[in-house]
């Protein structure tokens, strides 16, 4: 196979690696196998799988990926049929690069809703700097909760500004409380990038100045996360964290089928739709992924809010959303460590 056959995807895949993925740990690995088919694996060795529901969102991201691709190759006049291939991870396996499916590209006529979610993705960034108090805008809600209703879930959202603030709140409190947990810790210390220069070198990983922290003060606070009990210190660390919360007025969920591989994807897919959705009206968002995965705060968030989940029905992520400054760049690590030889 020559370069010249792998061009349609390797050109695809270029755009399309900039999906967002947990901790920016980007584990997603795709072996191109002619030049409309490849094969997609998820790295065991990029996920997460000390976090509490962090192997099903390995899946969720998947679904992400794949959700990433069809935006991109629509915008490019081709559709990504996927084939889905829905087992359980195994992180003990010998065999370190876990099957997700498969992609054919065929082609396909630009429509004006291809190239918009193709810009859309284009544009598309997490925000964790401060909104400003504007609510979002009625047609960019709709918008969004047809995305969702389309794939079978359900958008809502909620600006009570008691419900607003007691998900912030256990949001930082969860954060704090899941880094106690010495797997979950060393974890998270593995993809935080305390400088500039270290998140430009690896391309990955959560970087100080995206999370709008200093570098030196994230160093200080993760690596004595035993003051955080501490009156003085605890107090400036939750402090910081709280900064980049101002001017949040509104809280969105989705809830759907969650309770297996499949259900995990398709909930990725329709994460992706969403998002397009919310980043072709000008809203940014950040999801608050440790309230969802914490029993103790995922309990207490669906009782606030009101939320009766039956199974296989959950409420599976959760989300601050409105209107930022752009936020700083997240990096990616280059193609070519994406692409199996």
């Amino acid at each position: 196979m020559t370069q010249a056959d792998v061009a349609l995807f390797t050109a695809v895949l270029d755009r399309a690696r900039r999906y967002p993925s947990p901790h920016n740990s980007q584990p997603i690995r795709v072996r191109i196998t002619s030049e409309a088919t490849a094969e997609v694996f998820y790295d065991l060795d990029r996920g997460l799988p000390a976090e509490n529901f962090g192997i099903p969102f390995g899946h969720v991201c998947a679904g992400v990926f794949f959700e990433s691709v069809a935006a991109v190759a629509g915008g490019m006049g081709h559709a990504a049929i996927i084939d889905v291939v829905a087992e359980e991870m195994d992180f003990s396996s010998a065999d370190r690069l876990h099957r997700l499916g498969t992609i054919t590209l065929t082609p396909a006529a630009v429509t004006l809703a291809a190239r918009a979610a193709a810009h859309a993705f284009d544009a598309r960034q997490t925000s964790r700097r401060p909104y400003d108090k504007r609510p979002v805008a009625p047609e960019a809600l709709e918008a969004a909760a047809r995305a969702a209703s389309d794939g079978g879930h359900a958008l809502n959202s909620s600006s009570d500004p008691s419900l607003v603030s007691g998900v912030i709140r256990v949001n930082q409190s969860t954060l704090f409380d899941d880094l106690r947990n010495d797997a979950v810790y060393a974890e998270i210390m593995e993809w935080l990038r305390f400088t500039r220069q270290d998140a430009l070198e690896r391309g990955d990983g959560l970087s100080a100045e995206t999370m709008l922290i200093p570098g030196p003060a994230l160093r200080f606070a993760m690596g004595h996360r035993g003051l955080w009990d501490a009156p003085v210190i605890g107090a400036a660390v939750r402090g910081v964290y709280l900064r980049t919360m101002r001017g949040v007025s509104q809280i969105a969920w989705l809830e759907g089928p969650f309770s297996g591989p499949a259900d995990y994807v398709q909930a990725g897919r329709v994460f992706m739709r969403v998002w397009l959705e919310l980043t072709r009206h000008g809203v940014a968002l950040h999801p608050f992924g440790t309230v969802i995965t914490n029993p103790r705060s995922h309990a207490a968030f669906v009782d606030a809010a009101g939320i009766r989940e039956e199974p296989p029905t959950m409420a599976w992520m959760l989300f601050r959303l409105g209107y930022s400054k752009p936020p700083p760049v997240a990096h990616r690590r280059p193609l070519e460590e994406m692409i199996i030889a």
